[in-house]
This record gives structure tokens, C-alpha cells and sequence, in this order.
């Protein structure tokens, strides 16, 4: 599938001949997972992100802070990764999909954002647990952070020196100041 056919708008049910549809410059990823940098976190471990998860119309929502949850307005910035989930392996397809978001959603807006163990992460695993994504309620953060490592693809070239430049440089730096020193 060419980078024209995703950059088309989203219409149409989401799809053209069965293709998910996504909107770069509207940042719009139906019924996916998406990621982005969180500055100086990312830039010492580039795999440590921002995540959200997208309802079938491309509206995101995203754990943003204690009790905020956000939708359409990433707290980190526009995404930069995406990975393409099937409605359809979600109990009650496209609406269980929506429904599980929306009530992963207002559940975390009661909740405290902790870095570590209740995080955007949790949020989106808890959105594929209620929906029963894949026949499986064991979804977790890690389990979902490996798995768009694995799946999840860059919006552009842009997006990735976005994410992967600050780190290249600080690790540069470091070891320019080793070998010197040497």
C-alpha cells in the first residue's frame, strides 16, 4: 500500500477496497494504537513513548495526566507511530471496539497517572481487555509495548529522525567524550 493511498481522508467507513484509510495531516489512525516521543525520556531510551489507542473513526484518546484523559490532542505532540488493529477481533466488532475505548476512557479519568504502573500504556491495554481483543484478556504495558515495536509503523521519514536523532546525538556525545578521554 503507497503513502499516497494512506494520505487520502478518511472516508467512507474508514476503508477503500477493505484498506484502512489514515490522515497524516490530520492525525488520524482509525482503530490503531498510537505512539509518540515524550522529550528527554525518549531521547535516553527511544523505545519509552507516548501511547494512545483510536477509535474506527480515528479519534484518539490518550491517558494524559491524573485524571485527563484526552482525545484528539496527544499530550506529547502528533503521533509518530502507528499500528493498525482489526476491529473485527474485538468482541462486538467495530462498536464493542468504540465502547471498550470509551469506557477504558472514563475509567482512567478517576485515575492517578503513575509513570511506572498506571500509565497511558495501562490505558490502552485495559481498552483491549474490556473489548476482548484477539480472544484475550491478558493485554498488559509491556506485552502492548513489545507488540508495537514489532507492528507499528512510522508516519514519515520526519517522524522517525523525531524520534530516533536526539538519542543517535546524545549517544555520539558520550561516546565522543569517552574516546577522547582515552
Amino acid at each position: 500500500m503507497g503513502r499516497e493511498n494512506e494520505n487520502r481522508t478518511i472516508e467512507d467507513n474508514n476503508t477503500t477496497n477493505g484498506i484502512v484509510e489514515m490522515d497524516h495531516k490530520r492525525s488520524k489512525y482509525p482503530h490503531s494504537i498510537v505512539w509518540t516521543p515524550i522529550p528527554l525520556l525518549t531521547w535516553i531510551f527511544p523505545v519509552i513513548g507516548h501511547m494512545g489507542i483510536a477509535y474506527t473513526n480515528g479519534k484518539i484518546r490518550d491517558f494524559a495526566g491524573p485524571y485527563f484523559v484526552s482525545e484528539d490532542h496527544m499530550a506529547f505532540g502528533k503521533p509518530t507511530k502507528y499500528w493498525i488493529l482489526d476491529p473485527n477481533l474485538a468482541e462486538g466488532g467495530s462498536s464493542g471496539f468504540d465502547r471498550a475505548i470509551y469506557e477504558a476512557s472514563e475509567e482512567y479519568k478517576t485515575r492517578v497517572h503513575n509513570l511506572i504502573c498506571d500509565n497511558c500504556h495501562s490505558h490502552c491495554s485495559y481498552a483491549l481487555n474490556l473489548m476482548n481483543y484477539k480472544g484475550s484478556r491478558s493485554w498488559n504495558m509491556v506485552w502492548l509495548a513489545c507488540l508495537l515495536i514489532l507492528h507499528g509503523r512510522y508516519v514519515s521519514i520526519a517522524a522517525f529522525v523525531k524520534t530516533w536523532l536526539p538519542f543517535v546525538i546524545l549517544v555520539s556525545v558520550i561516546l565522543s567524550l569517552t574516546l577522547i578521554r582515552f
